[in-house]
């Protein structure tokens, strides 16, 4: 069972590539939702307030994968279909590509839009450190605070990591777990009398 992914581990520096006189800056972010990308997007517009496109494309998941290309104005599929293309390329997800472009007065094409948006993509994916990830499942644990040595004691042994803890007369820790021993985690705290488990939504 595969239960890793790639990504990148922080923001890449800016890149630029020039094309005929346009020119192209690449950035690359890592995110986890949606809702990232627009204030990024915002931050660029103020950095280049000259631009007239800012494309980009992301991929949000490790199993369930989402998406999205934007051409932001470009010819249709010439801006942000190559940038995703070069995501794809690289094996990573969470991550947010942006192309911002500045026009130097001559048309690139859609041809030359393609090449030059996916080059700027790939000069700023290869620009970044890519990391491995595990996918983790996350449980909630509950018990009394007298079977707290025996909880602790197959934290320990498994050496999970706990994520939050309440300690007080009834207790409950968050763990997590890589995927592949989730199933294994869950039944040895199920077995136990007085301990209950369950996923963390």
């Amino acid at each position: 069972m595969k239960d890793t992914y790639n990504t990148i581990a922080f923001p890449s520096e800016e890149i630029l590539f020039k094309e005929k006189g346009s020119k192209f800056f690449g950035y690359a972010f890592p995110i986890k939702s949606e809702e990232e990308v627009k204030p990024i997007i915002e931050v660029l517009r103020k950095k280049h307030p000259t631009a007239c496109h800012y494309c980009y494309a992301y991929q949000i998941g490790s199993e369930k994968i989402s998406y999205r290309a934007n051409d932001d104005g470009e010819p249709s599929n010439s801006a942000g279909t190559p940038i995703y293309g070069q995501i794809q390329s690289f094996s990573v997800t969470n991550t947010l590509v942006v192309i911002v472009r500045i026009f130097g007065g001559t048309k690139l094409g859609v041809g030359g839009l393609i090449t030059a948006y996916k080059t700027a993509a790939q000069l700023t994916l290869e620009n970044c450190p890519i990391v491995e990830k595990t996918i983790d499942i996350h449980y909630l644990i509950s018990f009394d605070y007298k079977n707290m040595n025996k909880v602790m004691r197959i934290i320990k042994e498994k050496n999970l990591d706990i994520v939050n803890q309440k300690m007080e007369m009834s207790c409950e820790i968050e763990i997590k777990t890589r995927k592949k021993n989730a199933e294994q985690i869950f039944d040895i705290f199920n077995s136990l009398f007085e301990i209950e488990i369950k996923a963390k939504e």
